[in-house]
């Protein structure tokens, strides 16, 4: 049995009084420990797709189960780390992170929880600046004390919304370093949504590409067969590296060029409108 199993799961919002149906027929088997990316366009339902395995919205139809039991809302053997950080701005680092402890383990004592928090710091490095509020760090630092957070509460499965997308290139790679390295430490499972092909074969074990949307699904797997760790310099001359480059490129272009999917719903009638006369008055002679 799959330890995270996504069965013919579809997603749609209604807008306008009409239904969009973002995902359709999602199918995904993810074994313990592995290290999962799910690469795709702007608008292709990525994000959609994370908030359903993080409970924070659930499917039309299909099933996601975790280790057997099903999927029905947030829980803590899921740890998200969004885009925007989501840190509380008059929290210190130390008391972000603290929040999470205190509300999965309030039977703990005082002194557990302390050294729970204090670990989850130190495993980002962040410990000279555990007493810092969010304004006083930097995006990079931010995304780390989110990092930590997620990982203080210790669960199966760590989600990760494109958490490098807004930052510098040097900050992005440095955090690339810290999450490969905090994966190999504690070897939980992962699932990474990015648009940056390069960051997933450096990071993932397996790719896995979501078609463009409306009605997008998932595309075949890629397996990443380079070994760890993986040294970003060193990979630009590997011929493996190369080649999974180059299949994904190709397959990503490919499902670019066909465009988005088109509904076959008829659109609505357009209103009955005349342009109003917007010629001055005849001015009468006198």
């Amino acid at each position: 049995m799959a330890h995270l199993d996504i069965c013919a799961v579809s997603k749609s919002y209604v807008t306008n009084g009409r239904r969009n149906e973002v995902l359709s027929g999602i199918n995904l088997s993810i074994e313990r420990g592995e290290l999962v990316a799910i690469i795709g366009y702007s608008g292709s339902g990525k994000t959609t797709l994370l908030s359903l395995l993080a409970g924070l919205s659930k499917p039309d139809t299909g099933r996601i189960e975790l280790d057997g039991a099903p999927v029905v809302g947030p829980g803590p053997d899921r740890g998200v780390v969004f885009q925007n950080y989501s840190l509380l701005p008059w929290l210190s680092v130390r008391d972000n992170v603290a929040l999470a402890v205190d509300s999965v383990y309030p039977r703990w004592t005082r002194e557990q929880r302390r050294a729970r928090v204090e670990e989850s710091i130190a495993l980002v490095n962040l410990s000279a600046a555990a007493a810092k509020r969010p304004a006083e760090l930097s995006g990079g630092m931010r995304q780390r004390v989110a990092v930590a957070r997620a990982l203080a509460i210790d669960p199966k499965i760590l989600l990760l919304d494109e958490p490098l997308s807004a930052l510098d290139a040097l900050t992005r790679a440095t955090l690339q370093d810290e999450i490969e390295r905090i994966w190999q430490a504690d070897q939980k499972t992962v699932v990474l949504i990015t648009n940056d092909i390069d960051e997933a074969i450096l990071l993932a074990d397996r790719i896995v590409p979501l078609t463009q949307g409306p009605r997008a699904t998932l595309g075949p797997s890629f397996h990443v067969p380079l070994a760890r760790p993986r040294d970003r310099k060193g990979v630009n001359h590997d011929p493996a590296f190369k080649r999974i480059r180059h299949d994904i490129t190709e397959y990503m272009m490919q499902i670019g060029r066909r465009g988005p999917a088109t509904s076959s719903a008829p659109l609505p009638p357009l209103p009955d409108l005349s342009p109003a006369d917007l010629r001055p008055a005849a001015r009468p002679y006198v």
